[in-house]
This record gives C-alpha cells, sequence and structure tokens, in this order.
C-alpha cells in the first residue's frame, strides 16, 4: 500500500466572492477528470462568478475546504427558484484528487446541510452517476435515500451512464 505525504489540514470555510479563481480552478480540476461532473471543465469567470453572487445573495449555501488559501473542494446547495419548490434545494460538491480520503467530502456535505437548515430547505436532492460509490456511499451515510435511477443521462465522450438520484428529507426544521 503506498503511503501518501501528510497534508496539512484543510478547513471547511463559508464561501466568498475572493475565492472565485481558487474555486473555479479546483472545479475545472474536477471536472476535467471527466468521471464525476456532468461539466467538462469549469465555466467561464464570468458566468462562475453570477452562480456564486446567486448563492451569496440568499439563494442558495456554500462552502469550500480550503489548504491554506487554495480551495480544494466545494459543497454547494442552490435554492429552487419555482414557488412552489423553494423548499428544494439541488446539492453540488467536488473535491480534488489529491484530497480524496481524507474524510474532506463528509465535512464539506455536513456543513452546506447544516447551512442549508439555516437557509430553511426541507429537501435536498442530488444525481449522481451509478459507478461513483465513494459519493454514493458518502451520500448514504449522511441520510439521502435512493430514490430512483435515471438511464443515459452523463455522456463522456465515449459512452453513456445512468445516474442515481437521492435525496434528503428534514421534515419539521422551519413551520409554513
Amino acid at each position: 500500500m503506498m503511503e501518501h505525504p501528510p497534508r496539512p489540514q484543510a478547513m471547511i470555510v463559508p464561501a466568498t466572492i475572493d475565492c472565485l479563481d481558487s474555486y473555479r480552478a479546483c472545479l475545472d480540476s474536477v471536472a476535467r477528470e471527466g468521471r464525476w461532473l456532468a461539466l467538462g471543465q469549469a465555466p467561464a469567470p464570468a458566468r462562475a462568478r453570477s452562480f456564486m453572487q446567486n448563492i451569496l445573495d440568499g439563494n442558495g449555501v456554500q462552502v469550500f475546504a480550503v489548504d491554506g488559501s487554495t480551495v480544494v473542494g466545494w459543497a454547494d446547495i442552490v435554492r429552487s427558484q419555482l414557488e412552489a419548490t423553494r423548499h428544494v434545494g439541488e446539492l453540488g460538491m467536488g473535491v480534488q484528487s489529491g484530497y480524496r480520503g481524507q474524510g474532506l467530502g463528509r465535512a464539506l456535505i455536513e456543513a452546506v446541510i447544516e447551512a442549508a437548515r439555516h437557509l430553511g430547505l426541507q429537501r435536498i436532492a442530488l444525481d449522481v452517476r451509478v459507478d461513483n460509490e465513494a459519493a454514493i456511499g458518502l451520500y448514504a451515510a449522511v441520510g439521502f435515500q435512493l430514490e430512483g435511477t435515471r438511464t443515459a443521462t452523463h455522456w463522456d465522450g465515449r459512452e453513456y451512464h445512468d445516474s442515481h438520484v437521492m435525496g434528503l428529507l428534514r421534515q419539521g426544521l422551519v413551520q409554513p
């Protein structure tokens, strides 16, 4: 078994627009692996800024795992903009390859779920490729339930992949 050199402990912090470039670099690194995200690369700077600003304006929550001043992972939950589904948020997250297997994914998801509770979200949904066993295990460990499987939802340039729909329902967090 190959040992990895020790890394400084990454910290989980609320997202700030000051971290935009580092966040985009992290997102781009994970996206270019071509397996974990529906994106093939990070969005253009203006689009990424707009996405983050929407979250910071109260339409979601986002946290970063940072090693020094470098974003090495993120988790965000974006609130639905439709009136009947404003209680629902969609989870997105990723951790750079060199930082996986150290508990950062779990720390990120626990922090973003707690932040979503304060935002009043009652349900968190996600979509995950069926072959992403580590992510599926993480989501199940924090309470997400498998709700179904969708066929041929992801194209990796060579073949289609199915995805699981998973959800976390938190009844009673806020009174309607």
